[in-house]
């Protein structure tokens, strides 16, 4: 299994010294990190946050209440005609939900500026009577009404989303599925794709009191559950040379009597790296983000030993937490294991969500 500089033969530290100008020029990939965040729509302060939330979950260009019915048809790209019908109507609602979650948003403002004027009253007139007791308590009902509005727009506007977006990946495997070989990806264009994947991973939005679902973040997937054909997995696969590494790949078929699974390297050519392994070998990859504001629990904290999958690889390697994410757009600070470093750890690496998983293993190698 050639691995080129994936470092998948020999020492498998020879990716991560052929990249050590990633680990050297630190600051170089967090500028780069946010530069791919800015490109993206996150770092527009003039956005409201429908435009945000469209950004941020899919790849599509961002919907905002004053786009056009044209505009909405031209984020389709070509696909096949069902799938075109289906995305042309999920693009419509989704046109639908991005106003409403404005007016929502609108409503709620006219409520919160209303109780910062009550409360500038009570301070002028210097005591709480019972008719401002009372008007407050109105207000901030309506305002709490209002956001509750707003957050299961913004829900059902994520779900039509994540819908689009899985609409538009089936699409183009089908074009690779044409009955011609799978051309290999450009390296170049493969981490770029990778990185588009976690960069429009959707968020999780909790309802009051409720917990993230399996593979949200941290969150490991159920015992039962089972990752579906084209699903992206980390994967610990023998290589000709007899090594076992843990790879990116996809999942191509499930057999329920064998308990084996067969996946495809990403990073070969369809059907040439292709691997049976045993279902305790395969580990899914999270598919919703965490959000760190309000779901840190779905985080791997501080200090946590870690597979993660190194930049501009195709490899996972052990790593342990530096810094989780802060908020929603940012990634983890991970410390690869890297012998070569006189304390044994890389210096911090940014990894998305995306590329973050668990490690069953406890002893350092």
């Amino acid at each position: 299994m050639a691995r080129g500089s994936k470092g998948k033969s020999g020492n498998d530290k020879e990716a991560k010294n052929e990249s050590s100008s990633k680990s050297d020029n630190k600051q170089d990939l967090k500028t780069e990190h946010k530069t791919d965040k800015s490109d993206n729509g996150s770092g527009k302060s003039s956005e409201s946050k429908a435009d945000k939330i469209s950004s941020l979950s899919t790849g599509s260009p961002t919907l905002s209440a004053s786009s056009s019915c044209d505009e909405v048809k031209g984020a389709i790209g070509v696909v096949p005609p069902s799938s075109r019908e289906k995305i042309q109507t999920l693009l419509g609602a989704l046109f639908k939900n991005v106003k409403d979650i404005q007016v929502e948003r609108d409503r709620a403002e006219h409520n919160l500026t209303n109780i910062h004027k009550t409360h500038e009253k009570m301070r002028e007139e210097g005591k709480v009577t019972p008719y401002y007791r009372q008007k407050l308590k109105s207000l901030y009902s309506a305002a709490t009404t209002d956001a509750e509005a707003e957050a299961e727009v913004i829900r059902s506007a994520l779900d039509k989303i994540k819908e689009i977006k899985k609409l538009q990946e089936k699409s183009a495997k089908q074009k690779h599925d044409s009955g011609r070989p799978k051309q290999i990806m450009r390296r170049g264009v493969l981490m770029s794709q990778l990185q588009q994947n976690a960069t429009t991973l959707p968020l999780w939005v909790s309802k009051p009191g409720e917990s993230p679902p399996p593979l949200c973040g941290a969150v490991p997937a159920d015992s039962n559950y089972i990752s579906q054909p084209e699903d992206k997995v980390a994967a610990r696969v023998k290589g000709q040379d007899g090594e076992e590494n843990w790879i990116l790949a996809e999942v191509v078929h499930f057999d329920a009597h064998t308990g084996k699974y067969e996946v495809d390297d990403v990073d070969a050519e369809e059907g040439k790296e292709r691997h049976s392994i045993s279902r305790r070998r395969v580990v899914p990859l999270p598919i919703w983000k965490a959000n760190p504001e309000t779901d840190p629990g779905a985080l791997f904290p501080k200090k946590t030993l870690v597979l993660a999958l190194y930049p501009q690889t195709t490899c996972f390697y052990r790593a342990l937490i530096d810094e989780p994410p802060k908020k929603p757009l940012d990634d983890y600070s991970v410390l690869f294991e890297d012998t070569s470093y006189s304390t044994g750890y890389s210096p911090p690496l940014m990894v998305p969500q995306r590329y973050v998983i668990a490690c069953k293993e406890d002893k350092k190698k």
